[in-house]
């Protein structure tokens, strides 16, 4: 019996399973998360990404931004930036293969690796992220701005309890 995930799911209004448990190693558990994951990604999409979504366009979603990022439309709705995630969910073997911290949240489903197009949108990006703790007085646990050669992204984790609150910067 062959067992997959609904990957149109929709965890949020612009936000599916499919792309929060997506990897490209090829593993026997096919990288399913559990119920409670799945609820997880929820709060993270539903509570924060959408938000960093809408403040984002909001604030530099204009064509002249869109085209740096890829997407090219006169079409204003059409324009907008996605929020594009490298990485959400990861079971115990894509999380082995893939160099994750063993105690990593992204096995719980409470990380998201958000792809940036260059340190200027990591930085507006995380201070939007901060704007949203800030402004709703939720918290999370991990705000990560990484950079790996030429690739940036912002490791993004809330957990149901006992967040840290914890700021780094790995840009090597």
């Amino acid at each position: 019996m062959k067992v997959e995930i609904n990957k149109n799911m929709k965890l949020s209004e612009h936000f599916t399973l499919g792309e929060l448990c997506k990897t490209s190693y090829d593993t026997l558990d096919k990288n399913i998360p559990s119920h409670v994951a799945i609820e997880n990604l929820k709060n993270i999409c539903e509570n924060w990404l959408e938000d960093l979504r809408y403040s984002q366009n909001t604030l530099y979603g204009d064509v002249s931004r869109s085209e740096e990022c890829g997407v090219r439309s006169e079409n204003t709705q059409e324009a907008e930036i996605p929020i594009i995630i490298s990485s959400g969910y990861r079971s115990e073997e894509v999380n082995r293969l893939c160099g994750g911290a063993k105690n990593s949240n992204h096995l719980t489903g409470c990380a998201v690796d958000i792809r940036c197009y260059g340190p200027e949108q990591m930085i507006r990006m995380a201070g939007i992220l901060l704007d949203i703790a800030d402004g709703t007085k939720r918290d999370f646990d991990e705000l990560i701005l990484e950079k790996r050669g030429t690739t940036y992204w912002i490791h993004f984790a809330v957990r149901p309890k006992d967040n840290r609150r914890k700021i780094l910067f790995d840009c090597r």
